[in-house]
């Protein structure tokens, strides 16, 4: 059986495994990210864990398929830069593909890590009889995967499904970006938590505002049905543009459950423009905690 590893980077930590074709982990580990030294000194510390993973396990190097990185964007995944993620701050231009594969001398790929967990779905999650869908996350941000026809969609750079900064309701004010209304402005874990701050007066958590939501508040009870309204019209917009089967939501924000699927399936069954896009499925994830490692593996497999 063949195996890769996969690579998970994130502003806090990095998750690091050793997964075989099936999707399986053989063995995981995790380290901080260290934001405080150089990027060229942490991704050197990313190949020391590498080279740990690999003598626990045991695994002869010419086993090994390859190595796929999952990391925010934007990024430059064709030429295997990681470019100036905002919650990487100091990573501006780690040429991270070449410096692994220099230390390893085995293929380095590196994707958007919304794309790797949509590969990471379709492998052994939530779509693996599905050639056309979206993975979305909801969380801190707003990104998404999308496969076509069995294929990942990466666009020029490897940045598309960027869904995050698609303009929804400019009445929401001003995003990070600049633009006025954007989605994850609306309706991500932060914005949620910023809204909800705003509305009781005092800083709150984002699972603080679903707290207020299921025990009955009325202003919260109203702020999140416009997220999910939100949500749903964001759902529509991928479907009518990508003609998708199913929609697989993960990230934090997925985790109140039956509210947030229901509202989606219902928005999207009355306004998706055609009826099979009505009957799209949406699905919650299967693999949130190990999409990230099993998902960056799963591209050294497609490839």
């Amino acid at each position: 059986m063949q195996h890769a590893i996969g690579v998970d980077i994130g502003g806090t930590k990095v998750a690091i495994a050793i997964v075989d074709e099936a999707g399986n982990i053989l063995t995981e580990s995790v380290i901080p990210t260290d934001l405080s030294i150089p990027a060229i000194k942490m991704v050197g510390k990313i190949n020391n864990e590498i080279e740990q993973v690999i003598k626990r396990t045991g695994i002869p190097m010419e086993q090994l398929i390859g190595i796929g990185i999952g990391a925010p964007g934007p990024l430059d995944s064709k030429n295997g830069i990681i470019t100036s993620p905002p919650n990487l701050s100091g990573w501006i231009d780690v040429p991270i593909t070449q410096i692994v594969e220099q230390h390893f001398s085995i293929p380095v790929s590196l994707e958007n890590d919304a794309n790797a967990a949509a590969m990471a779905e379709r492998l052994i999650g939530a779509a693996q009889e599905n050639d056309n869908f979206a993975y979305i996350t909801v969380s801190t941000g707003i990104g998404a995967g999308i496969v076509a026809e069995g294929k990942l969609l990466r666009g020029l750079k490897g940045n598309a499904g960027d869904i995050g900064h698609t303009v929804v309701d400019p009445s929401f004010g001003k995003c990070t970006c600049g633009q006025y209304g954007c989605l994850e402005w609306i309706a991500s874990g932060t914005a949620i938590a910023r809204q909800g701050s705003a509305i009781i007066g005092k800083d709150i958590s984002t699972k603080d505002v679903f707290n207020l939501y299921f025990n009955g508040n009325k202003e919260i009870i109203r702020l999140i049905e416009k997220v999910f309204r939100v949500l749903g019209v964001a759902c529509v917009s991928v479907i009518n543009t990508f003609d998708t089967e199913k929609i697989v939501i993960g990230g934090g924000v997925s985790k109140v459950g039956d509210p947030l699927f229901q509202s989606i399936q219902a928005y999207v069954s009355e306004f998706a423009l055609n009826e099979t896009g009505r009957q799209t499925e949406i699905v919650p994830a299967k693999l949130e905690q190990s999409s990230g490692v099993i998902g960056a593996a799963a591209l050294c497999f497609a490839r």
